[in-house]
């Protein structure tokens, strides 16, 4: 009888102590979003077979697709300083990745596939044209897949610190999957991707990882931040997947195969930047590149005009 009390007692506690996450899971996702910063009443729908997929369209010209990093805090938002200038020669299309900011977030498991094709159907369904991208980060990789897969449809490439060629060949550990399990779960998953991407951990990142001077942080770029890490059914999903290595894919024959202009943009304080794209050239020799000074991981936010003015150069 005692251990049947106990365990009825230990049930109950149990039973609580979720109930309480769950509300707490509940309330953070309602206050993140309820500002309802990243609203845009010029926004485009593209209607994917995976997930509706939110775009911004400016200007006129050429085409040009600017692509986010691929996180979950990242969105078409990370590209506002560049479009009033590009649109003055350019179309300039500026997409939210499936999983990401105002696209749809749907719980499935994230590839580096995945995203290729989204971006070869986007640009034939949307765009209609042979395009120029911009890519950031981990984006980049699934770029240069897409572009050896489709070439007709790709123009010049523009990378701003694209992943090494090493981090890009990793693959899901027996670690890595366990860990993914976990974040899958309904309760205890989301709050782990809750504590992820706290206000906190978003300041902590951006001040150490993402902006070479931490005093440029600007409190409306961690409220977007915040808020695109929380809109849709499963924000967590994308990030699950990024963390556990389903994004990755080795680029190497890809590269090797591409004949289009490909420059490479990387921050001044991003450890061994330059050797990272002399691998780059080793693979593909046509490939330029250049350093922006005093910036890290995200120079397009953290000194917009001065990648400007290389992607002027690069586009002319």
């Amino acid at each position: 009888m005692k251990t049947r009390n106990k365990l009825l007692t230990l049930l109950t506690l149990s039973t609580g102590a979720a109930t309480t996450t769950a509300i707490i899971n509940q309330y953070i996702k309602y206050s993140a979003v309820s500002k309802n910063l990243l609203m845009n009443p010029e926004a485009h729908c593209y209607k994917w077979r995976l997930g509706n997929i939110h775009y911004v369209k400016y200007g006129k010209g050429k085409p040009i697709l600017l692509i986010h990093d691929l996180m979950p805090e990242f969105s078409g938002y990370q590209w506002n300083d560049f479009i009033s200038i590009l649109k003055e020669k350019y179309s300039v299309y500026v997409i939210d990745l499936l999983g990401c900011g105002r696209s749809e977030k749907p719980n499935i498991t994230y590839t580096n596939y995945l995203y290729v094709q989204l971006l070869t159907d986007f640009i034939r369904s949307e765009i209609g044209h042979r395009t120029d991208i911009i890519a950031s980060g981990a984006s980049a990789s699934f770029s240069i897949m897409a572009c050896s897969l489709t070439p007709e449809l790709f123009d010049r490439l523009l990378f701003i610190n694209p992943d090494s060629i090493l981090s890009n060949s990793l693959i899901p550990g027996k670690r890595a999957k366990l860990f993914k399990f976990i974040l899958d779960t309904p309760i205890v998953g989301t709050l782990l991707y809750n504590i992820a991407v706290s206000k906190k951990s978003l300041e902590e990142r951006f001040s150490q990882d993402y902006f070479n001077n931490p005093y440029s942080v600007k409190v409306d770029l961690i409220d977007w931040c915040y808020e695109s890490a929380h809109l849709g059914e499963s924000p967590k999903s994308v990030y699950a997947s990024v963390q556990c290595n389903y994004t990755k894919c080795n680029i190497v024959n890809a590269l090797k195969k591409i004949d289009n202009s490909i420059y490479l943009i990387g921050g001044e304080y991003i450890d061994f930047i330059k050797e990272r794209f002399d691998e780059y050239k080793k693979y593909n020799p046509a490939i330029e590149y250049a350093i922006v000074p005093h910036t890290k991981l995200i120079p397009q936010l953290e000194a917009p005009d001065q990648v400007l003015k290389i992607v002027d150069m690069f586009l002319s």
